[in-house]
């Protein structure tokens, strides 16, 4: 549909892995490694354009056509990138590979020149069932099967209305994505640093303060995640997501600022308030 005379799919990895430690901080918010870093589509962008100027130099035929993604489009990118030999599919329903283990994206360059394609890969998970019983809301139903409605980062990036209550204390202090499944695979045993991300991560999106992102107007949400992945939740989504972790892992220091979010002129973040609110001094009153 996008290019009609495609003949061959080249399918790529970029590894966002990191050599240092996730900040363990429990009045501090958790964003999936992935998003810990300027927005991916950007960084990216310059590299794969360039590889695909450099796929159509070395092509015989002159009137050759190719385009790049990367997560830009509707595209089955993880039943491709398998196909092409990059990873296996684990019980996790994610793509994992035998050289980066869990922390890769997947791009693609879409082209009319015929290429020999390379033999697939098959899957390499075993008995290991690591990643089901580490899902904290029980998203992974049974191996190579996720009921993405129960999935924390479903929740917290793709859903934009109120988060079901059964789930919210499972999220704890995640306020973008979740990394569980993914962190206790085997595989990630030969994972790599990044280098095309290397310079781009951002050391403020590595456990930020969570009463501080409380305080956020729309312009400080704006100024604060511009060029992240976060700024697609927009500000009612993460203050969302913050009122939630801070009703799990917050205290008494805590209420007052979650006493302005309550009435806050936007419903989602003021309902949410009211419910960590209701948790904080539920824990108060109970606790020994």
């Amino acid at each position: 549909a996008v290019l009609q005379e495609a003949q061959s799919i080249i399918s790529l990895a970029i590894s966002y892995g990191r050599s240092d430690q996730e900040r363990a901080d429990s009045q501090s918010g958790v964003v999936a490694r992935y998003a810990r870093s300027n927005d991916y589509h950007d960084v990216l962008a310059e590299p794969l354009e360039a590889l695909t100027r450099f796929h159509l130099s070395l092509a015989e035929e002159p009137e050759a056509k190719a385009l790049w993604y990367v997560d830009t489009g509707p595209f089955l990118e993880r039943d491709l990138a398998q196909r092409a030999g990059l990873g296996f599919v684990g019980k996790h329903t994610g793509l994992i590979s035998r050289r980066l283990g869990n922390w890769f994206f997947i791009a693609e360059i879409i082209s009319t020149v015929r290429l020999e394609p390379d033999a697939s890969e098959e899957n390499h998970c075993g008995k290991c069932r690591r990643c089901l019983d580490a899902c904290p809301t029980g998203a992974l139903e049974a191996p190579f099967s996720m009921d993405a409605r129960k999935c924390i980062s479903y929740l917290t990036i793709e859903l934009k209305t109120a988060i079901p209550e059964p789930y919210r204390r499972a999220i704890g202090n995640r306020i973008y994505g979740c990394d569980d499944c993914l962190e206790v695979c085997p595989w990630n045993r030969f994972a790599q640093e990044s280098r095309l991300l290397k310079n781009a991560y951002r050391e403020d999106l590595n456990g930020p303060a969570l009463r501080a992102l409380l305080s956020l107007d729309d312009k400080g949400f704006r100024d604060r995640f511009r060029g992240t992945p976060l700024k697609r939740t927009k500000r009612r989504g993460i203050l969302r997501n913050v009122c939630v972790a801070l009703g799990n892992v917050g205290g008494v220091d805590d209420l007052p600022a979650l006493e302005i979010a309550a009435e806050d002129p936007e419903p989602l973040i003021a309902e949410h308030a009211r419910w960590a609110i209701r948790e904080i001094k539920a824990r108060k009153f109970t606790s020994p």
